[in-house]
């Protein structure tokens, strides 16, 4: 590994993606914590696992401190979502897109751009508004209601600058960039949450300190059994057997090799968490703002990961999204289709439209398999520690930790393509 680490500092491609991709998270860090012109941050007082704790999390404390990047990256998820959703045949001319390839993509990343903008105002008008109802005092009305306005602007030119750090992360940095900057922004948040668990079980602990020890420490064992499982769960794949028939090309026989194509068991990746994530802390945190008490009470239960009903909306949500994104990722019809025009078919499979089936069939049975493992992580955790009794914002941390090890294997993976391109070894023997 440390022979890995330093081939990878070597290379001066990759040594200069690295240090750019840090300088972006530097960058990130120092915009969450500068504050929105006109606002009095005092005043903000979050509840403990509640769901702008949730989304303060994923900021990095953005939220708390109502900084220029306050809402995250949650506009552009949102947009990119709708986006993707269209290209299903809902909008001809985005369904007529995305099969044009490369150009195609950059016309729908332009449309996901604007409304990025759109929603980031219209979030940032709604949160500027809300915040203040929530916490009176928070906005200081210098311009009357025009304040209010020029709040919404900064969020959402905060909005627009972190999609732009996150497209130039991809573009010119390791891993992809959206993915970074929630991973930057989750492990910003684990000193706040390590200081919790230390103030809740050790701190004053008396007596019951041996005992909230011996919990600590299996709970310590849960999680890095959770990480192993993570990381064979997105590393394992299914190897398909590929047959290419012996053709000849200017008297030369070609072909005829056998190889095989892997599909990950969970070739989604957390995108699926990301996604539910979003729409989970969505209608809450709009409620709260525009809806009655009453109303935003009962969304508040409903979405609430902790609760029966939460829970279950929630991992009905990762499965969903498991196998949209799943379809989105891998087209059996296109897999199919290349397959076919290169000579190549899966035994005992005729090419065409049996191996789309057949294909289709494999990606159905790994999908519900890695979706099931999603869901787990992301509510196991939250079960266990309810019964360890620490602090409600820690329950968070399944989710927190499936984002954090995805997230990192992939960049991994990134600079591990990158370094055997150069004949080095990668991290993944």
């Amino acid at each position: 590994m440390f022979q890995t680490i330093s081939n990878m500092w070597r290379v001066k491609d990759i040594r200069q993606r690295i240090l750019f991709t840090l300088a972006i998270i530097i960058i990130f860090r120092i915009g969450a914590h500068i504050p929105v012109p006109m606002v009095n941050t005092d005043v903000l007082r979050f509840d403990s696992g509640g769901l702008l704790d949730f989304l303060n999390l994923f900021g990095g404390n953005a939220l708390q401190n109502f900084s220029l990047f306050a809402m995250g990256i949650m506009p552009y998820i949102t947009a990119s979502i709708v986006v993707q959703l269209l290209q299903m045949d809902v909008v001809p001319k985005f369904a007529e897109w995305a099969k044009q390839g490369e150009s195609g993509r950059k016309k729908l990343a332009t449309v996901t751009r604007y409304g990025t903008i759109m929603l980031g105002f219209v979030q940032a008008t709604s949160l500027s508004f809300g915040f203040n109802r929530l916490y009176p005092g928070l906005v200081n009305e210098t311009w009357g209601t025009a304040t209010y306005f020029v709040i919404a602007i900064v969020l959402t030119a905060g909005t627009a600058f972190l999609m732009f750090l996150g497209e130039m992360t991809t573009e010119k940095g390791v891993g992809n960039g959206i993915s970074v900057i929630i991973f930057a922004g989750i492990i910003a948040g684990f000193p706040r949450i390590f200081t919790q668990i230390y103030e809740t079980k050790l701190q004053n602990a008396g007596d019951a300190l041996f005992i909230n020890i011996v919990y600590l420490a299996v709970l310590l064992l849960v999680i890095l059994a959770v990480t192993v499982g993570i990381i064979y769960v997105q590393q394992a794949a299914r190897k398909i057997p590929i047959q290419y028939a012996k053709r000849t090309a200017n008297r030369t026989p070609v072909g005829g090799q056998s190889t095989h194509l892997p599909i990950k068991l969970n070739a989604a990746g957390v995108i699926p968490v990301i996604f539910a994530i979003s729409f989970m802390v969505t209608p809450p945190t709009v409620a709260s703002f525009i809806a009655s008490p009453e109303t935003t009470q009962k969304l508040q239960t409903y979405f609430d990961t902790t609760s029966p009903i939460g829970m279950s909306i929630y991992v009905a949500l990762i499965i969903a999204f498991a196998y949209f994104y799943t379809f989105i990722q891998v087209n059996p019809e296109q897999m199919a289709e290349n397959l076919q025009k290169q000579g190549g078919y899966i035994p005992g499979i005729r090419p065409g439209a049996q191996t789309e089936q057949y294909i289709t069939k494999l990606l159905y049975r790994l999908t519900f398999f890695g979706a099931i493992f999603l869901s787990l992580v992301a509510i196991m955790p939250t079960i266990f520690i309810k019964l360890a009794g620490l602090p409600t914002s820690v329950q968070i941390g399944g989710t927190s930790l499936l984002i954090v090890i995805g997230v990192a294997l992939e960049t991994m993976k990134q600079i591990e393509s990158q370094l055997v391109k150069r004949h080095y070894k990668g991290f993944i023997r």
